[in-house]
């Protein structure tokens, strides 16, 4: 059994066998354990935009606060490290500095974070499934750590995109912003199916 933390009851995990769904009702924080874990801890306040979009800033003059993501991010690495099993975040997300761990290779291959048996690396989403790169930073605790699909692809940007905003502007919005928000951002925040898959075979690893 693995539980999987933070995760929409609508998403890729849903209905699977032997998984425990920790949804943003049942409250993921609380996880009480025994079985490993796979998390995806929320990452709009770790991450570039962390402060908000910057036209609501200039509208409003409201700026949310680095890291008040309401503590989802210190449970579910406290969950890892009891449990063991796996996390993901975004790549360059400030929950690694800000919990003082070494930051993983962009070309990929798995790094020791400073902590014992935690180790972290950087794999792209787009090599399981996703429709953009979206480069993917990993902590994995008291696991086997697999030979993943390494490496850096070139951006490509979705045509589509370039001609409803213009090149400049998707440029900047990059891959994933310019694709779904809101309550349709399923394709952007959603873990492919490959992806998914791969986060489990290294939970179902965790030693004794």
């Amino acid at each position: 059994m693995i539980a999987v933390l933070f995760a929409s009851s609508k998403g890729t995990y849903a209905d699977l066998p032997n998984i425990e769904l920790w949804d943003e009702i049942r409250d993921a924080r609380k996880y009480p354990g025994p079985h490993p874990i796979v998390a995806h801890p929320p990452c709009q306040r770790w991450g570039k935009f962390f402060a908000g979009q910057p036209l609501y800033i200039k509208r409003t003059g409201i700026r949310k606060i680095k890291g008040d993501d309401g503590g989802c991010f210190n449970a579910a690495l406290s969950s890892l490290l009891t449990y063991g099993g796996v996390l993901e975040h975004p790549e360059h997300s400030h929950a690694w500095a800000h919990f003082g761990l070494t930051k993983p290779l962009r070309s990929g291959g798995w790094s020791h974070t400073g902590v014992a048996g935690l180790y972290t690396c950087c794999v792209e989403q787009g090599r399981y499934g996703h429709y953009a790169n979206k480069p993917t930073w990993l902590l994995s605790y008291n696991t086997d750590l697999p030979e993943l699909r390494w490496g850096k692809t070139p951006t490509v940007l979705d045509p589509e995109i370039v001609a409803r905003m213009g090149y400049k502007r998707a440029q900047r919005l990059g891959q994933v912003a310019g694709k779904g928000g809101g309550v349709d951002s399923a394709a952007r925040i959603g873990t492919p199916p490959d992806f998914r898959d791969m986060l489990l075979s290294i939970a179902r690893t965790v030693k004794g």
